[in-house]
């Protein structure tokens, strides 16, 4: 099967279309033709070897953590999802023509593969931080790098909660948070005064998502560090603050409840671009550069096996 891979690390040119044999489904687990793979950062982070000294990654190496697809494998012990069903979920190597995947859900037949490519990922990690901050109904929840993939999500499930969002995203992306149900307002100097004047009784928790060495004014804008977390700064626990750490807790939970909202129409996933395998590393290079409005995805052609 075509897979993409990287044999050393460094910049997007590294990617490379192989030919690999087909993975199978262990116990416990399903294979899916591959539809629709989301591009997310670790995908490129470990590309670049961030975490070469603490957790590097075997190489020659697949990409991709998430994808939809339609299950051609059941493995033992699995009895919930038969051959033929369309499903998404988390896949190790997603980014080929088949994958094999640890935690699933049903696409509801509304959502298109694409949109269910890009839902794992986010999903559970705007669910994650939401618990971990402990955010309340009623609350005000200030989140920075709002417009990008957990972003997105973080808004619409804090506001099914009852939760107020206040998100930072450049002027341009306004009225898309605004679609999402948040309060807008740009990053950079000044961040403190614009908040206090949108919310003048101040904010009960905050949220950072860009990794942009803000947590400090986060830490001073909510007045206690542990309302404070970051997804996308590891340094945060040094200021007090938490960092956003895994495992996953529920994904097949967390799936299926945002696979029933998007299905309902109360939950959206905006996909900015929709690229082909060959142009995963485009995909990769366009994330890296921190300006995406929700997903990327690597849209695979469907493999048509052969009758023997």
């Amino acid at each position: 099967m075509k897979a993409i891979q990287f044999s050393e690390y460094g910049g997007p040119e590294i990617l490379r279309v192989v030919e690999v044999g087909e993975p199978h489904a262990g116990a416990g687990q399903v294979r899916i033709a591959v539809r629709a793979a989301g591009v997310n950062p670790s995908d490129w982070k470990d590309r670049a070897g961030d975490a070469r000294d603490s957790e590097p990654v075997p190489l020659p190496s697949g990409v991709g953590f998430e994808a939809s697809g339609v299950v051609d494998e059941v493995g033992v012990g699995v009895s919930n999802v038969a051959i033929g069903d369309a499903v998404f979920g988390y896949a190790a190597k997603a980014v080929a023509q088949y994958a094999v995947l640890s935690h699933w859900a049903h696409k509801p037949a509304n959502v298109s593969f694409e949109v269910a490519g890009g839902l794992p990922v986010i999903a559970e990690t705007a669910s994650r931080c939401l618990e971990q901050l402990d955010v309340q109904s009623g609350e005000t929840l200030l989140v920075s790098g709002a417009a990008g993939g957990i972003g997105s999500a973080v808004i619409q499930l804090a506001c099914l909660r009852g939760i107020s969002v206040i998100g930072t995203a450049s002027a341009s992306k306004h009225q898309y948070l605004r679609q999402l149900g948040a309060i807008p307002t740009t990053y950079g100097p000044g961040l403190e005064e614009r908040v206090r004047e949108i919310a003048p009784k101040g904010v009960d928790r905050a949220l950072d998502l860009a990794g942009s060495g803000i947590v400090p004014e986060l830490i001073e804008i909510v007045g206690d560090p542990a309302r404070v977390l970051s997804a996308a700064d590891l340094s945060a626990p040094q200021y007090g603050a938490k960092f956003c750490y895994g495992p996953p807790k529920n994904p097949e939970q967390v799936f299926a409840e945002v696979a029933r909202l998007c299905s309902e129409g109360r939950f959206r996933l905006h996909v900015e671009q929709t690229f082909p395998l060959e142009r995963t590393a485009e995909a990769q290079e366009l994330s890296a550069k921190g300006h995406v409005t929700g997903e990327l995805i690597i849209s695979v052609v469907r493999l048509e096996r052969k009758q023997q």
